[in-house]
């Protein structure tokens, strides 16, 4: 199959507003966002005042209907100005897409609707302090009472925690079942009795996104916040991810891309023995690898959005082998960005060193790259390529 994915008039349209947006109200935040470590709610407004703090959400539920590839585009560009701000159209997605996935139609319009008009922000809470890349192994327990459940535990990692107003929240509901049929998804709001949050991370990057623990504390729930059967949650959740690593892949793309950007500008302007130092063949190298990385990273992770659309049998591969290619990409180019700028790269003045603080987390959530390789081997072991 060649035909694997093509941006069309309406892609490009997306892409050139959202990019004119967030040079305009998102971009001019991100200093001192990360300097404060405080959420970008200048940026947030701008992007609900513009329908693009969750793209993905049906129109049937208030939303623009936006496609696999047309939520990455605006993930990229926003992260190109401010990764913090592009966790909020990704997580986003990512909080809600089991509803979609697994949600009845009350729910989808109970929880979705909300979602679309700005009025609520969705959260994603799988991780636990001693489950991380293990997720089975979680403790998070949620057990029959009457009509409905009682869900204990706490969960870490969870970006948006204590922002967010909806919570997909994963729970063991049968400990004695096989691994991966033990765990069940559950919706929790924000403002339900006995959930509370705590301390918010002190992180390397990202700092304007809040992440936090949350705490459940003998929370009751109805039956009707059950998403999904008993005992499908593990499956949910992992579908889910394969198709939100995709997202974190454009993220990755975004600040990749602003450290190319900038390390470009500099070169041609920065003057060293007589001459811009963008004239010596070494610099111009190091500029061409950083440009083949990212066009590279950014061909697989569009192909992989198509798939995610399509919903293609061979999504895992490609959603894995999109996000590991891609943060690793971000990575160097932004180490090099880094180097590029000499000292002026390694202080606060310049936006460099806060790419590369940001670009770190791209290798780790959504499942390390280790995980991602592993994936990888066993989808060509299994011989799905």
């Amino acid at each position: 199959m060649f035909d694997l994915y093509q941006l069309s008039e309406e892609h490009l349209a997306l892409q050139a507003a959202v990019r004119d947006l967030v040079a305009d109200k998102v971009a001019p935040h991100a200093a001192e966002v990360d300097e404060s470590s405080s959420f970008p709610q200048a940026a947030y407004d701008a992007l609900r005042a513009a329908d693009l703090h969750a793209v993905h959400v049906p129109e049937e539920y208030g939303g623009n209907g936006a496609d696999a590839l047309a939520a990455c585009l605006v993930i990229e560009e926003v992260a190109r100005g401010c990764a913090s701000t592009s966790l909020i159209p990704a997580v986003n997605k990512l909080g809600s897409l089991p509803v979609l996935m697994a949600g009845t139609e009350e729910q989808k319009q109970a929880w979705l609707s909300p979602l679309a008009r700005g009025e609520s922000l969705f959260c994603y809470a799988l991780s636990e302090p001693d489950a991380g890349s293990d997720v089975a192994s979680m403790r998070t327990r949620a057990t029959r009472e009457g009509s409905g459940w009682v869900l204990d535990g706490t969960k870490r990692w969870i970006t948006n925690a204590g922002y967010g107003d909806s919570y997909v929240v994963f729970a063991v509901t049968d400990p004695d079942a096989p691994r991966g049929r033990h765990v069940s998804a559950f919706l929790v709001a924000k403002t339900d009795e006995g959930v509370s949050f705590g301390a918010p991370e002190r992180k390397l990057g990202i700092k304007g996104s809040p992440t936090r623990e949350v705490y459940l504390d003998s929370v009751r729930l109805p039956e009707d916040r059950l998403l999904g059967a008993p005992g499908e949650g593990m499956a949910l959740a992992l579908r889910t991810l394969d198709h939100t690593r995709v997202t974190i892949a454009a993220q990755a793309l975004g600040i990749a891309q602003a450290a190319l950007d900038l390390a470009v500008g500099y070169v041609k302007e920065r003057q060293q023995f007589g001459k811009a130092v963008a004239e010596f063949q070494g610099v111009q190298f190091m500029l061409a690898d950083m440009a083949i990385q990212l066009e590279a990273a950014r061909q697989l992770t569009y192909a992989a959005a198509a798939r995610s659309e399509r919903g293609d049998a061979d999504l895992t591969f490609f959603s894995a082998a999109a996000k590991t290619m891609a943060s690793d990409a971000a990575m160097k180019i932004t180490v090099d960005a880094v180097q590029l700028l000499g000292g002026y790269g390694y202080t606060r003045d310049f936006p460099a060193e806060r790419l590369m603080r940001d670009a770190k987390i791209t290798q780790i959530y959504e499942g390390t790259n280790q995980v991602q390789r592993i994936v990888l081997a066993r989808e060509l072991l299994k011989g799905k390529r």
